[in-house]
């Protein structure tokens, strides 16, 4: 078995090699195998094979901004207790999923990773809409919009105050999405006041020229029984509270 798996080493070696391009892929895919086969949960925040290139490009460039500790990528899963680090008295439930990972086929629905810059208190979200997504005809639904904002700025304020809920959400639609692009969706914290973090949220292509979307955001503090946001481990807000029940 041992054997076995050095030689599947070996291969995903000699695919990155001759890939070139696909060099996050293959490890990222070797990476995710050997997870699952601990018993780790799942990471969809990692390249799978529906990415276009554009979003692999993306992945990259932001990849290689976390070398100098600066940026940091937010794992996702597809249940929200797989996010709250330590022991729980909150039982997990099998037929729950986080609404952004319900869809089991790749880039079919929401496909998206997570950067967060702390010093700068900024997260932005590399999106690409699957067709299951579909609005108007090959269009990204006004929903699913609101949805990818909503969570991008959730995670900027959650890396700002701790536990938060969205107590306000306004979008401007300018331009329409279209399934199977890529888009960046840029989100600041930019003030605080007391229990209310203010936030601003700019989706563009990734050329930059084109703006389809703009909001901000309110999100107030909530003192509830548990957590409720995206890639909190490594936010690290919420190693001292443990779910107990709302």
């Amino acid at each position: 078995q041992v054997r076995r798996g050095v030689q599947g080493l070996f291969r995903t070696l000699q695919c990155v090699k001759r890939s070139g391009g696909l060099l996050t892929v293959c490890l990222s895919r070797s990476i995710q195998a050997a997870g699952s086969q601990l018993g780790q949960s799942k990471d969809y925040a990692l390249p799978n094979a529906s990415w276009s290139q554009d979003m692999l490009d993306l992945y990259n460039r932001f990849l290689d901004m976390t070398k100098d500790g600066l940026w940091k990528r937010i794992p996702s899963y597809n249940n929200i207790l797989d996010h709250i680090p330590g022991k729980l008295t909150y039982e997990k439930r099998k037929d729950t999923r986080l609404f952004l990972r319900s869809i089991d086929a790749e880039g079919a629905g929401f496909e998206y990773v997570m950067f967060l810059n702390t010093s700068e208190k900024r997260v932005v979200c590399l999106f690409q809409p699957g067709s299951y997504l579909e609005g108007h005809p090959g269009f990204a639904h006004g929903g699913s919009i609101a949805t990818i904002i909503d969570s991008t700025i959730g995670s900027c304020a959650i890396s700002v105050a701790g536990k938060v809920m969205t107590a306000n959400l306004s979008i401007d639609y300018v331009n329409p999405v279209p399934l199977g692009s890529v888009v960046l969706v840029d989100s600041k914290a930019d003030k605080v006041e007391g229990r209310k973090v203010f936030l601003s949220c700019k989706m563009q292509s990734v050329d930059g020229n084109t703006l389809h979307a703009e909001a901000t955001g309110k999100d107030v503090l909530r003192v509830v029984g548990g957590c409720w946001a995206l890639g909190w481990e490594l936010l690290g807000r919420c190693q001292n509270f443990p779910i107990s029940g709302a």
